[in-house]
């Protein structure tokens, strides 16, 4: 039980989560909570199921019987690999629109005090669905689960690790607010020629909309999106809910008889 706690407790804080967030996702106080990372108490079946998918990873990998997976993007892997991984099939192009995408919102607005990980995770998030639904096409096409926080991009993790080995974007953790905010400045210019310019057009449209915002207040604002609202804890969220949108979140424009507008 003692290994069972202690690899809880490296899960929770790998989320940020502190055990009164967890004991509410549990339905248990703040002391049973405790107990279990300190091993003094047996998980039950209910309560490991819930845990699996309110931290998105494996019952197995919770008891230590598997190795936690790892996302890997086909454009970066490796012959070599030996582990047991999961593999989100990207097309080279999305994801170097991926890495574009990343620099050009870091350059515009990652020296902000408010601009952590949490902000980049919806900002994408909101650029790829808020095109999607007004176009009907992908602009970057990453994959977004349903995390606790709101939408996490699947194959963020990957993609800015090898960012940051080839000296594209630094990290740098500090403390903002009483919460370890990572923080991602470019290094190099983005390259905005992968982009049409009514992609770059949204993406300007959402850092003006939302990069004002601190992480706690865009994880609020994506939980009332109807993609996040609809999807099962730790599921991918399907762009097709895009279209369910309610009106205070939809960006497509619609005439009077319920016909989308030409731009």
């Amino acid at each position: 039980m003692a290994e069972v706690g202690k690899r809880l407790k490296e899960i929770r804080a790998e989320r940020s989560m502190n055990q009164e967030q967890l004991a509410k996702i549990l339905g248990l106080k703040r002391s049973a909570v405790s107990e279990l990372e300190r091993g003094d108490r047996r998980l039950s079946a209910d309560e490991l199921s819930k845990l699996a998918r309110a931290l998105s990873v494996s019952a197995d990998y919770i008891l230590g019987i598997t190795e936690k997976p790892e996302v890997v993007l086909e454009a970066l892997k490796s012959s070599s690999m030996q582990e047991k991984r999961i593999r989100i099939s990207v097309p080279q192009k999305n994801v170097e629109k991926f890495k574009q995408a990343l620099l050009y919102i870091t350059s515009e607005v990652g020296a902000r005090p408010n601009v952590g990980e949490t902000v980049l995770y919806k900002l994408l998030y909101f650029m790829d669905f808020d095109y999607y639904e007004k176009y009907e096409e992908q602009l970057i096409g990453a994959t977004y689960q349903k995390g606790p926080y709101g939408p996490v991009p699947v194959e963020f993790e990957a993609i800015i690790r090898q960012m940051i080995d080839e000296h594209e974007i630094e990290m740098h953790s500090r403390i903002y607010h009483e919460h370890e905010q990572k923080k991602y400045l470019p290094l190099k210019d983005p390259d905005l020629s992968v982009f049409t310019g009514r992609e770059i057009d949204l993406m300007n449209d959402v850092i003006a909309r939302l990069a004002y915002m601190g992480a706690r207040q865009i994880s609020d604002y994506s939980h009332q999106d109807v993609p996040w609202l609809t999807t099962s804890s730790g599921e991918e969220i399907p762009y097709e809910t895009v279209f369910y949108r309610t009106p205070a979140y939809s960006v497509r424009e619609y005439s009077e008889d319920g016909e989308v507008s030409e731009d």
